[in-house]
Order: structure tokens, then C-alpha cells, then sequence
């Protein structure tokens, strides 16, 4: 009978691989440098399956992060919708004071202000639609800081008090000289009173408020602490004004309208 020739191969395979074997157990169980080596390469062998598998099991489960990542950046937009709609009504809550007579108020936002030029301007988020008219003023509780040029629909382009065109009647303390208010033409929160007459005397941190010999403005509106002042042409002087409205922080606003303007208008004509 005619003998395998793979038979006596696998016969010396096997008994290799037994000796192997029998080999790395003495080698484990009696060499503890060599047990060490073994042992690391087992955990190395293990570590590298071990993370093949999670990088597999993380792709395809990648399909549900997204998701889930998905429905919480929505559900954390709709949170700070509804925080900025809670600040939005603390502030115009918080700005809100009751209507001099003869005035109407409607709160505001400024959704855009330049402050690098001599000619700044405002674009509010009202409209005529909502009854903003033109020619109506724009002030803080603490502040004239602007006047309604221009209304669309839904917004209203207003000329900023950080503009070289614009002056408003203002007046030193509760019952001192009246003059004009102006920017002074680099600073966020600086003001000039200028025209004021000599005979009026004043001192530095006297409180400067709107007069009311404006159609646009009420009176009694607190606009910032007089400082050092010069004389004019020997005549009146000029006060610096430390404004209590930072222009850098302009955000919520209120619109002023004169219910009478168009009628005191035509009548001085």
C-alpha cells in the first residue's frame, strides 16, 4: 500500500508545534522577564483587536450620534431663542417709562450702528408698520441717541447723535442756561454744550438733561455730567460732557414721537 507523502509533514508539524508550545509555557511558568515580554505581547495583540473593533463599531454608530447631536443643537437653539426673547423684554421692560404727555413711545432694537466716521447712523428694527415715523427721536433711559431720518415697512434708518449733523437743546442742571448738545467728535461717550451764556454759572458734575425746546425730545431726559468748560469769543462758554450712554454699548433703544410735530411745524411756517 503506497504511504501519503503529507502524512510524516503533518506528523512534524504537529510535534513542532506541541514543542512550541510545551517550550512557552516552561518559558512563561519558570522566567519571570520572560513572562513579563509574553504577557505585553498578549495585551498588545489584545489592545490592537480591541481598538479595531471600537473604531469599527464607532463608524456605524455614527449615524446615530448625528443625530442625537442633530436634535440637541436644536433643541439648545430653541433655548437661546427663547433667552434672548426674555432679555429682549427685560430690557425693553427696564427702559420703559410712562409717556410724557403729548409723546408716544415704542420700544426698539439696533440691529445695525456704525461709529468709525464723523456721519454715523442707526437701522432700527421697527418700522412704519409698526408706527415709527420719521422725525421722531431715539433715546435710552439715559440717553438722546439718535433721530429718525428715514422708516421703511419693517425698519427705520436713523441718524446716530455720534454724527457731526446732529444737535440737540440741552440744559445744565434743573434750572441753569440752555445750549447745544454736539459729539465731540472722537470719543464713545464725550459731548460739547456749547452757547452757554456767561451769566449762567454751573460746576463741574452738574447733571446735563435734554431741555424741551426741542420737538423732538421731552424734557428731563438725563444726558451726562458737565466738566471743565472755555470761553468763546468772551461771550459764553463751553462745557465738556461726560455722556452716561457708552455709544460702544447701544443695543435697546426707545423711539419718541411728538404727537403734535407736524402740527406745530405748520404752524411756525
Amino acid at each position: 500500500m503506497r504511504q501519503n507523502p503529507w502524512l510524516p509533514r503533518l506528523i512534524h508539524v504537529t510535534v513542532f508545534i506541541l514543542l512550541e508550545a510545551v517550550a512557552l509555557y516552561l518559558l512563561v511558568h519558570n522566567a519571570a522577564l520572560q513572562r513579563t515580554w509574553v504577557a505585553r505581547g498578549v495585551h498588545s495583540a489584545i489592545g490592537a483587536v480591541w481598538s479595531r473593533t471600537q473604531s469599527v463599531r464607532s463608524y456605524f454608530s455614527l449615524s446615530a450620534i448625528n443625530q442625537d447631536l442633530s436634535r440637541k443643537n436644536f433643541e439648545l437653539t430653541r433655548e437661546l431663542a427663547a433667552a434672548r426673547e426674555q432679555l429682549r423684554k427685560f430690557h425693553t421692560d427696564s427702559l420703559s417709562f410712562a409717556a410724557p404727555e403729548g409723546f408716544s413711545l415704542l420700544p426698539a432694537e439696533v440691529v445695525k450702528l456704525t461709529r468709525n466716521s464723523q456721519h454715523n447712523y442707526m437701522i432700527l428694527n421697527r418700522g412704519f408698520e409698526d408706527g415709527v415715523q420719521e422725525k421722531s427721536g431715539v433715546i435710552t433711559h439715559n440717553a438722546v441717541v439718535g433721530i429718525v431720518d428715514a422708516v421703511s415697512a419693517h425698519h427705520a434708518f436713523a441718524f446716530s447723535f455720534q454724527n457731526s449733523d446732529i444737535s440737540i437743546s440741552a440744559r445744565l442742571g434743573t434750572e441753569g442756561g440752555s445750549g447745544i448738545l454736539v459729539w465731540d467728535g472722537h470719543s464713545s461717550d464725550g459731548a460739547l454744550l456749547k452757547e452757554i451764556p456767561l451769566q449762567y454759572k454751573y460746576h463741574p458734575g452738574d447733571t446735563v438733561y435734554t431741555s424741551g425746546h426741542s420737538l423732538l425730545f421731552p424734557p428731563d431726559i438725563p444726558l451726562g455730567v458737565a466738566g471743565s468748560s472755555r470761553v468763546i469769543n468772551g461771550a459764553t462758554n463751553e462745557i465738556e460732557v461726560r455722556l452716561f450712554q457708552d455709544f460702544s454699548t447701544v443695543r435697546f433703544v426707545t423711539i419718541v414721537h411728538n404727537n403734535s410735530f407736524n402740527e406745530i411745524e405748520e404752524f411756525v411756517q
